[in-house]
């Protein structure tokens, strides 16, 4: 939820398989009437890590637990969602599932804030050629 003159801290984590694809979560902007795909995590709270907010995002988002997490790196998104600007500063984390299922999965819906979101397995190389647009943009230098 974007909030007026708020910075928010966020975790996102990138997992790939052997197929040449990322996990992500597809989000829609009313604003542009597009999609966009993002990797999965959420918000850092106070008191807590970044590397700890990542594993309990994807607890609570899909039920997943995550394994070799690896930190890559940090970035800063200044954006405009559904006609308001937003600015978040995005801790990059490298990880696995733990359960081989979610290897197998096409997708999985999954509730947020009062609406219904979908992560699913995006090739990687559909961002590369533009076709899908990856946010931020930034991001696609770490896939």
């Amino acid at each position: 939820m974007l909030k007026e003159g708020e910075i928010r801290v966020l975790a996102l984590g990138i997992v790939r398989d052997l197929a040449q694809r990322v996990f992500l979560s597809q989000g829609f902007d009313p604003d542009t009437e597009k999609h966009f795909y993002r990797a999965m995590g959420g918000g850092v709270e106070f008191g807590e890590t970044s590397e700890a907010a990542l594993k309990r995002e994807f607890d609570e988002e899909i039920q997943a637990e995550l394994t070799n997490i690896k930190y890559l790196g940090c970035l800063e998104s200044i954006f405009t969602f559904n006609g308001k600007q937003g600015h978040e500063i995005l801790f990059v984390y490298e990880c696995d599932f733990v359960d081989p299922k979610f290897y197998h999965l096409s997708s999985i819906n999954f509730p947020e804030k009062k609406r219904q979101k979908t992560a699913l397995w995006v090739e990687i190389e559909k961002f590369k050629s533009g076709e899908l647009k990856l946010v931020p943009e930034k991001f696609l230098t770490y896939l």
